[in-house]
């Protein structure tokens, strides 16, 4: 069921434009619209991602369907996409909500901590699982958090957003470069020190049943991908096929001039990728 919009907040920054928006279960929404500057799929990485992310115990978002009526647009001159040398109104219709963060009354939210209060976040282990769930799905984009308190709390709660660039964008493609998907400071994969660190996101992943990537495939409205069902098919069958490459791709970062890990244990601990057993693949369900 998609939740309806009731209000026009703020536009938000990045590429996409979304808006913040009330809506009519009184909560607020990030809003990503059909038409935004990226691409129309990047609607549907969004809540595929996002679903697989949750399911891998990552702390996301709550997401979903955000009905955006006609007459709420036409009353509302905030909702335009700004294209450069011309606007756009906002098109009505199902559009891509994720609950912001800060809630209706927000203790504190930011996208930067210095070091000495970032290395305390309370799951910074959490960034080994989503540097897993991002090369898992290919993210061509660098890793977006921010970073959460309640009022009278010390510490700040990473909450990972924007998964719109998983699949490359509106490509539906992997292109594999190690230095893709990962966050832009190495503080936060500081106490990475073997493969022990990824779990237990990373296992999770691996044996994620194949029906849950098809039933968050199944939830992406058609007018999201074009309604070329084929295509959504092919590259749920590709994610599935790259869970046994999630480990090297994570070596190849590990091994890149970068040296995200400087306390990986040595090669007394190494386990390397190629060695793990993993489980068969394979699916029972299809896009319906």
């Amino acid at each position: 069921m998609a939740v309806l919009a009731v209000q026009q907040i703020r536009r938000m920054r990045g590429g996409a434009q979304g808006q913040l928006m009330l809506g009519a279960d009184g909560h607020l929404y990030v809003v990503k619209f059909q038409n935004n500057p990226q691409h129309r799929r990047v609607l549907a990485n969004e809540l595929v991602a996002s679903r697989l992310a949750a399911a891998a115990g990552l702390t996301v978002p709550e997401t979903g369907l955000v009905e955006v009526s006609g007459w709420l647009v036409e009353n509302t001159p905030e909702l335009e996409i700004d294209l450069g040398r011309r606007r756009e109104r906002c098109q009505p219709g199902l559009q891509f909500g994720s609950r912001f963060a800060g809630g209706l009354m927000p203790g504190q939210v930011v996208d930067y901590l210095p070091e000495e209060q970032l290395v305390e976040v309370k799951n910074l282990a959490e960034f080994a699982g989503i540097l897993a769930l991002d090369k898992w799905t290919g993210n061509a984009n660098g890793r977006q958090a921010v970073f959460v308190r309640r009022q009278r709390e010390r510490r700040y709660k990473a909450v990972f957003i924007d998964f719109g660039y998983c699949f490359h964008a509106g490509e539906w493609r992997f292109e594999d470069l190690p230095l893709r998907g990962v966050y832009y400071r190495n503080e936060v994969y500081r106490e990475i020190r073997d493969w022990s660190a990824f779990e237990p996101w990373l296992s999770r992943i691996e044996t994620l049943p194949a029906e849950a990537v098809w039933e968050a495939a199944n939830e992406v409205p058609p007018e999201w991908y074009g309604g070329d069902l084929g295509e959504m098919e092919a590259l749920v069958e590709k994610l599935l096929a790259r869970r046994s490459r999630i480990r090297a791709l994570i070596e190849a970062f590990r091994n890149s001039d970068r040296k995200p890990f400087p306390n990986w244990g040595g090669p007394d601990r190494e386990v390397r990728a190629e060695t793990w057993n993993r489980p068969p693949w394979g699916h029972t369900m299809r896009v319906n």
